[in-house]
């Protein structure tokens, strides 16, 4: 403030100075009248704008703005004062100390920055970076870095595909081309970091650059997503390595959940399946909408206790987080917990999943996945829940297996009860869904920490993946479209071979193909070489919201439906097994089948 004071009365002076040879306009009072001004008028608009409240080591653009307004804004009532009480405005004098204002007062904080970044740079060994990406994202990840106190990378250049970048400077580094000059940028520039930071980066591309400096022998790193920076879980200098879900082979899907906050906010919503990896990245997801209460069932108490304790600390004193042990297989327990909190929104996530072992348990499967979803679907009807979303899979259509039959079944319950409640019971089918229990990823991970090998079906199987958080903006994003009966399904684009993924996996850990060596075991009970999402009959071409679908699933067997759950406990597993899959695939009669 004291050297702003004396920039801004010096300026008044230097200018009545320059131009007193050819002028003489100025008097003693004039002179004083408008130092006087400039000077009160100057910290009044310093004041305004919080010129001594920045942290001038880190200014930007904005800062320099906001200089520019309180000089000109200083001068200019400089003039109208002039106007006032000497009847004439000097204004090659008052230009002149504009631009000295300018000159001077942004000068000196422009040095205060190059001071802060030069003693950034002393004792420092730093490893020179390559940002991949000169956009919004790249530019800040550059300013991120530079101004970093405990930085170790230094970042020396960017390498972006848009031609009219190239050659040009950002942020004082130099645009050197796209990615075809990645190696030779490597060798000229002493590369030890590469850092993607194009979030609408294709995953085609990403694995073409991924390939590129893993051929160099350089560590690439992405920047977090954005939807993390946003709400804080990760700032935009705390990279991640490229992971398998980056290179799906299509781009990630983001849904938009701005309707959802409506019929979420201020509500109570119940998860059943609370610990499991759907339903804790359900409950994450709910939490940004601010439910009033939320209620985590489950019946591993471990599980339900780390999410409950994540989601406390993450929103304590905001939502109310009530956890609640139970299995769904317990009817009574169910509808003790929905009467006592009367949720307005169900989601039940809670299933039995993984297929082979499903074919060696059928009756577990048909207690879990039918009577526990009836049991919980019976209580929702019963207590007026507004909203229930099922989980189901992609292993429901045309199901050659007790797990995919049991979730059509699950299906086929919930579209009973749409018909005569006043509840709105919708399905949601999943693909795989990468990282969650029981899929493939985690044990390709182990395997290849063994050293391999790495055991796939067979090298022509193909399967739907998506990600943990696109499964449960999937489901989210049903609850605020349901109108009851539909089975939304995501646009998942093309299958994926399940041998890429293992390749993709090995490549990413680090090693080659020819270091850990895959398998080919041939396929397991009850799976298919190919799944699907919708049958002939359910198909609608057009999707009801941006990549997602809907089928009205037939459904005409209500009656064998209410018979299973009856004559349950009598079969033995190899009948239930023969049952569930004629029920789900609408073959014989289970009737029948039991008098035989």
């Amino acid at each position: 403030m004291l050297l702003d004071s004396f920039i801004v009365l010096g300026s008044i002076y230097v200018s009545y100075f320059i131009l007193v040879p050819n002028l003489n306009l100025y008097t003693t009072a004039t002179l004083t009248i408008s130092a006087v001004t400039l000077f009160v008028t100057h910290h009044l608009f310093a004041y305004q704008f919080h010129l001594y409240k920045k942290a001038w080591e880190y200014a930007s653009i904005h800062e320099l703005t906001l200089i520019f307004k309180a000089v000109t804004l200083s001068i200019l009532c400089t003039a109208i004062i002039q106007f006032i009480f000497i009847q004439d405005i000097y204004f090659r004098t008052l230009g002149i100390a504009w631009m000295m204002h300018l000159l001077l007062i942004g000068g000196v904080r422009l040095v205060w920055r190059m001071k802060h970044d030069w003693i950034n740079r002393i004792d420092t060994e730093l490893k020179p970076t390559l940002i991949i990406g000169a956009g919004a994202a790249g530019t800040m990840v550059a300013k991120q870095l530079k101004q970093d106190n405990k930085r170790e990378f230094d970042p020396v250049a960017f390498v972006d595909d848009d031609k009219r970048k190239h050659k040009l400077e950002i942020v004082g580094l130099p645009v050197l081309g796209g990615k075809e000059v990645i190696k030779g940028s490597i060798e000229k520039f002493g590369i030890q970091k590469i850092i993607i930071a194009i979030p609408s980066l294709r995953a085609s591309d990403l694995q073409d650059i991924y390939t590129i400096c893993k051929e160099s022998g350089i560590k690439a790193q992405i920047i977090p997503k954005i939807e993390d920076v946003m709400v804080g879980k990760l700032s935009v200098n705390q990279f991640r390595d490229v992971e398998v879900e980056d290179l799906l082979g299509r781009e990630p899907i983001q849904l938009n959940i701005s309707s959802i906050s409506e019929y979420v906010k201020g509500k109570t919503v119940l998860v059943t399946g609370a610990g499991g990896s759907i339903g804790s990245e359900i409950c994450r997801q709910i939490c940004k909408f601010n439910p009033k209460k939320l209620i985590l069932v489950g019946h591993g108490e471990n599980s339900i206790y780390h999410i409950e304790m994540e989601l406390r600390n993450k929103f304590a004193g905001s939502i109310e987080v009530v956890p609640m042990i139970g299995d769904i297989q317990d009817r009574s327990r169910m509808f003790e917990i929905m009467e006592e909190y009367q949720p307005n929104v169900v989601y039940h996530a809670a299933a039995h999943k993984h297929v082979p072992l499903m074919e060696y348990n059928p009756k577990e499967a048909v207690k879990n996945n039918v009577i526990g979803t009836k049991n919980v679907a019976d209580a929702a009807d019963t207590f007026n829940v507004d909203t229930f979303v099922l989980i189901s899979s992609d292993k429901a259509v045309n199901p050659t297996n007790v797990m995919g039959s049991t979730k059509r079944i699950a299906e086929m319950i919930i579209q009973q009860l749409d018909r005569i409640s006043q509840t709105k019971f919708v399905a949601v089918r999943f693909g795989n869904v990468l990282g969650s229990r029981g899929s493939v990823i985690p044990l390709f991970k182990k395997q290849i920490k063994q050293g391999g090998p790495i055991t796939v079906t067979d090298p022509k199987m193909t399967r739907y993946f998506m990600t943990i958080p696109e499964a449960s903006r999937l489901v989210i994003q049903a609850g605020a479209l349901a109108n009851g009966g539909e089975v939304f399904v995501l646009d998942m684009g093309e299958p994926v071979k399940i041998v890429d993924l293992a390749k993709n996996l090995i490549r990413l850990s680090g090693y080659s193909s020819d270091e850990i060596k895959i398998e080919y075991s041939g396929i397991r009970p009850g799976e298919k070489m190919y799944e699907e999402l919708l049958n002939d009959e359910e198909v609608h071409d057009k999707p009801i919201f941006p990549k997602i679908f809907i089928g009205k699933a037939v459904f005409e067997r209500e009656e064998e439906v209410d018979f299973l759950v009856e004559k349950f406990e009598t079969l033995r597993s190899h009948e239930v097994k023969t049952f569930v899959l004629n029920l789900a695939n609408k073959k014989e009669n289970i009737k029948q089948l039991v008098s035989k």
